[in-house]
């Protein structure tokens, strides 16, 4: 439920956010995408690099998916849908967001089953190497798999911050077979250099593997040009895909042939339907399939992704760089008086596409906020995070969650000790 705020006196530097905000939205070449959204009204939502909001496409397409395809055609619809398809079709719709030519990207399972299938796949690839490198800040998960597949392999594993990566390299990469890492640090929104970092792996003779989850939809990529060996994401954040949506695993074709996937599922097989005793994989990425697709997750992101159908990444970057950038100038003249602290880079090349602030009340804050139209999250213990979507997300969007955040913040309306929040934050 929204709740209106009463205000304190209006902080001088309003006006100027004001007409920097009416500039910049009546500027924007993007703004008729936010039609492509059904976002509730009267919420200001800045919550897509968790969960992206409904696409106007999916109910439609799920509406069909279930009532003609599953309601009518039944079993057919494997064939006559094309439901078998699906996640080599879908891993191509995706691979066109992230820079990959057809036929190296397959959708379906979790980010957690790509992610371990990536990393063993990768070390497989590199059996004489006993070192598996990976971010100390990496997503938990990320950590949790690297150490599940080091000690399925015998491998050690080292954590090593991106910015110390080059030179850890230089000493120890004869050792490394693969480094894990992100583009976008997921609790402060920094951008790494992922060429540069790629360049560093294949230097010292190793592979790179990258999480996407953080940059795809949000930033131009090109796994392809950049010479990423394998990388994974998922379909629920900036692609907006739904809530568990499939993930996505794109492996670089020249590595196809010597693939050998840790979960040899069925659906992989070269023949699959011969029902053969023995595993035989597939040719090329579909190799990397494991069970049966989950179609309706599956039909719902491929609907979703129409929403960047026309659409230039390049100009989704530049709009992003304007809308955290602005948020960044609304933090400094109406929030870091209140004891607000920037942690996202100000440098538009080390920012990804959300503004992270630190202030210890984040999690009463975040409560607040959404209790007064704005969806925001926490990371504990004091981070809250703003995440844009340029398809949807305005500069009168951050403008207003800035100064509805001063105004809990000066006035103390919020109750610093809330209820303990859900499992989910």
């Amino acid at each position: 439920m929204t709740t209106a705020l009463s205000a304190p006196p209006a902080p001088p530097a309003l006006r100027a956010l004001r007409a920097q905000a009416d500039r910049l939205d009546a500027a924007d070449p993007l703004a008729p995408l936010r039609a492509r959204f059904l976002l509730p009204p009267d919420v200001v939502y800045l919550d897509g690099n968790s969960l992206g909001p409904l696409p106007a496409a999916v109910p439609p397409a799920l509406d069909d998916a279930v009532r003609r395809q599953w309601g009518t055609g039944l079993i057919g619809s494997w064939n006559g849908a094309g439901w078998w398809e699906a996640p080599l079709r879908v891993g191509d719709a995706v691979g066109r967001l992230i820079g990959a030519a057809p036929g190296q990207t397959v959708a379906g399972d979790s980010t957690s089953v790509q992610l371990f299938t990536a990393l063993d796949a990768a070390a497989a690839l590199r059996p004489d190497r006993p070192l598996l490198v990976t971010d100390p800040g990496h997503f938990p998960t990320d950590r949790y798999l690297a150490d599940a597949v080091a000690r399925r392999r015998g491998l050690d594993v080292r954590r090593v911050p991106p910015a110390d990566l080059p030179a850890f390299l230089a000493a120890e990469g004869h050792r490394t077979a693969v480094v894990s890492y992100s583009p976008v640090d997921f609790r402060t929104g920094e951008l790494y250099d992922l060429a540069a970092l790629t360049r560093a792996a294949h230097d010292a003779g190793a592979l790179a593997l990258w999480d996407l989850c953080h940059a795809a939809g949000a930033l131009p990529l090109d796994v392809d040009g950049t010479g990423v060996d394998l990388a994974v994401g998922c379909g629920y954040k900036f692609l907006s895909g739904g809530p568990g949506a499939p993930a996505y695993l794109y492996v670089a074709q020249r590595h196809h042939a010597a693939l050998e996937t840790p979960l040899p599922g069925w659906t992989g097989h070269a023949a699959p339907f011969d029902l053969a005793a023995g595993y035989r994989p597939a040719p090329g990425i579909a190799r990397a399939r494991i069970g049966t697709p989950p179609i309706l997750s599956l039909l719902a992101l491929e609907a979703a992704l129409t929403a960047f159908d026309g659409v230039d990444l390049r100009q989704v970057r530049a709009k992003s760089l304007s809308l955290t950038g602005f948020f960044l100038r609304c933090a400094d003249e109406l929030l870091t008086p209140l004891g607000f602290a920037p942690v996202t880079p100000a440098d538009p090349a080390r920012r990804g596409s959300q503004v992270t602030l630190r202030h210890p009340d984040a999690h009463a804050l975040t409560r607040a906020l959404a209790h007064h139209g704005v969806l925001a999250d926490m990371r504990a213990p004091d981070l809250l995070r703003f995440g844009v979507n340029a398809l949807y997300t305005t500069h009168t969007d951050l403008l207003e969650a800035a100064l509805r955040l001063h105004t809990l913040t000066a006035t103390g309306a919020y109750d610093r000790t809330p209820p303990a929040p859900g499992v989910v934050t």
